[in-house]
């Protein structure tokens, strides 16, 4: 596997001191943090997570696609739906990796060479309890500086989660020597295996076909 520098460095962060469980043997969570090929494949190395699957949310069904989001009128953000089993891993430990090595949560509106609104930080939240974590969360790692600059990260209701283009889907791991993916991606999942070494799975669960 080929190795290059990050556009955006992993940073060390504290886990959520409240987490909460979700109820049930499934649960999903609708991430945003930049080009959905690099939270995708992050997220797909994490034991628990169960599927991750990159697509649109915050816009409508009509506007759900890459080429009208890539405009980044439609109010859309590439997002990642993640349905996970909460007795492996947590909300929080997912929020955890999120902020650490998915992306950076400082940038607004953009992640590394992607600029747009459809590029944004925020976490698409479908009930109390997670915005609730979620805000607690921010709140925290802001009291703490262990970012440069203020977290900028959204929360948005989730309001509908629309699966993107086949083409889009496991792009990190079929496409592993893709420019991009070696500058920006690739040095996420190394990141994700150094620093959260009890989370990391080195066989990804793929979406395979839609």
């Amino acid at each position: 596997m080929p190795i290059a520098a990050a556009q955006e460095e992993a940073v060390v962060i504290p886990p959520p001191a409240q987490d909460f469980s979700e109820p049930g043997p499934h649960a999903t969570l609708v991430l945003a943090g930049g080009c959905f090929w690099g939270v995708q494949g992050v997220f797909q190395h994490v034991k628990g997570v169960e599927s991750a699957i990159s697509g649109y949310s915050g816009g409508t069904a009509e506007t759900a696609n890459y080429e009208e989001t890539s405009t980044g009128t439609t109010g859309h953000a590439e997002s990642v739906q993640i349905t996970y089993d909460p007795t492996v891993v947590s909300f929080g430990k997912l929020l955890q990796i999120y902020f650490s090595v998915a992306h950076n949560p400082t940038q607004l509106n953009y992640q590394g060479p992607d600029r747009g609104t459809q590029y944004r930080s925020s976490i698409f939240v479908a009930s109390k309890d997670q915005k609730r974590a979620a805000e607690e969360y921010i709140r925290d790692l802001d009291a703490a500086k262990v970012f440069p600059a203020p977290i900028v990260t959204t929360l948005e209701p989730l309001e509908a989660f629309y699966p993107a283009e086949q083409y889009h889907q496991d792009f990190l791991t079929l496409n592993p020597d893709w420019p991009y993916i070696v500058v920006n991606d690739l040095p996420k999942v190394a990141a994700l295996e150094r620093l959260f070494p009890d989370q990391y799975r080195a066989e990804p669960v793929l979406v395979g076909q839609l």
